[in-house]
């Protein structure tokens, strides 16, 4: 017992810096492991196995995908999101640049089909021809929207959107969890201090029992990988409150804090992905757009048919029925062209009706702590052996510096 003493006096600074070194390993493979979670977007080094490219952008489709399912399934469903759009607000709101669109197609399609025709035609002739279509663009407008609605999945694949802008844009899909998960992140950092400095205590007196070199790397192995593994443990478990010793009570982090990870993720998604113009832009370009297209050429054939009314056989008889099959086609075309234009005008609109961040909060504030878990959790549960890992190997390394360390101050 003197000889441990007395090595202790004469070494003091040795052993006084095996905690706080155990708590620097503790700390800084926890910060390494939580920035290879998310760094680099793209592979860097040599493929397959000589590089490394961030755990959450390498396995993108996945998450997302994962993501996804649980948002669609439990939060918000396509019905949803366009259901709540009225087309009369609509027809309202794309009004003007819809009638301004009828008049220049007309002039197109007068110009192309009937050169020189269009341009002799009196100008009241040419007004009451725009007229009578313009009157009727409305309403295609209206019962196109009333087709939709009642079959939402046939030209909206809301899933197949959040998936393709998440792979698309991994930065974003790292902003969702590092903004979603930001303060157990930072627990998962500053756990390792702690941690660290505990298991740096017990190895302080087994490196003065057994005075052996493998002692560092082994401790800070255990230290790297203890401290891991215990942090992401006690973001997500237990489930519900739990006291220990009678003393202190613990809830997972990421469980208790729903209510406003709720709010965070709700408001991410809102604003990043599931806005009026990804929509738009999902209904008019998405998988299932031709679906959609053929529906908008279907109502403007139909409405070129009512226009001709009991003229139509003349106009047949004039320009030909297959000439007159390809005019109702090339209008259908224009039309489908000025869409995406046409339809930003709903923007504000749509971003109000739908109020996608207030459903997706409320309803995530309404999860049970199975289901809420479920929402993040799964994405890169497969990996948190990786992370575990990465602590370990850290920690080995750092424990060889230390030993480095510790045989140049007893010397």
């Amino acid at each position: 017992m003197n000889a441990f003493l007395q090595d202790f006096q004469t070494n003091w600074l040795v052993y006084a810096s095996m905690p706080v070194i155990a708590a620097l390993i503790g700390y800084v493979t926890k910060l390494v492991a939580i920035r290879m979670m998310f760094q680099p977007l793209e592979f860097v080094g040599i493929k397959p196995f000589f590089g490394w490219q961030g755990i959450v952008p390498r396995r993108a489709a996945r998450m997302a995908s994962i993501a996804c399912d649980t948002m669609t399934d439990r939060l918000i469903s396509a019905g949803e999101v366009l259901g709540r759009l009225d087309p009369e607000r609509i027809v309202k709101e794309i009004e003007q640049p819809l009638l301004d669109g009828v008049e220049e197609i007309a002039a197109e399609i007068a110009m192309e089909y009937q050169p020189g025709l269009w341009e002799s035609t009196p100008e009241a002739v040419r007004r009451r021809v725009i007229r009578h279509v313009q009157a009727e663009a409305p309403k295609i407008v209206r019962s196109l929207l009333e087709t939709i609605k009642t079959d939402v999945d046939a030209v909206f694949d809301l899933k197949d959107m959040v998936v393709s802008n998440l792979v698309k844009d991994k930065a974003l899909l790292n902003r969702i969890f590092r903004e979603s998960g930001h303060k157990e992140f930072k627990f998962i950092a500053r756990s390792g201090i702690f941690f660290g400095f505990a298991i740096g205590l017990v190895q302080m007196f087994a490196w003065a029992a057994l005075k052996n070199p493998w002692i560092m790397p082994i401790f800070g192995g255990i230290t790297g990988w203890f401290s891991d593994w215990l942090a992401l443990k006690m973001i997500f478990r237990p489930k519900y409150p739990k006291k220990y010793l009678g003393l202190f009570e613990w809830q997972g982090l990421f469980l208790k804090r729903r209510q406003e990870v709720a709010a965070d993720y709700g408001a991410l998604i809102a604003k990043e992905i599931i806005t009026p113009k990804n929509v738009i832009e999902a209904v008019l370009h998405g998988p299932l757009s031709d679906r959609l297209f053929a529906l908008v050429a279907q109502e403007v054939q139909a409405a070129m048919d009512r226009q001709s009314g009991v003229a139509r056989p003349l106009v047949v008889l004039a320009v030909g029925s297959g000439r007159y099959q390809q005019i109702k086609r090339s209008i259908s075309q224009k039309v489908i062209e000025r869409l995406p234009e046409t339809m930003a005008f709903i923007e504000d609109y749509a971003g109000d009706a739908m109020d996608i961040r207030n459903t997706l909060v409320t309803k995530m504030q309404e999860m049970t702590e199975e289901e809420f878990e479920g929402l993040i959790r799964p994405a890169f549960e497969q990996d948190e052996w990786i992370l575990i890992a990465t602590g370990a190997v850290l920690g080995f390394a750092v424990g060889e510096l230390q030993v480095i360390l510790v045989e140049t101050l007893a010397h």
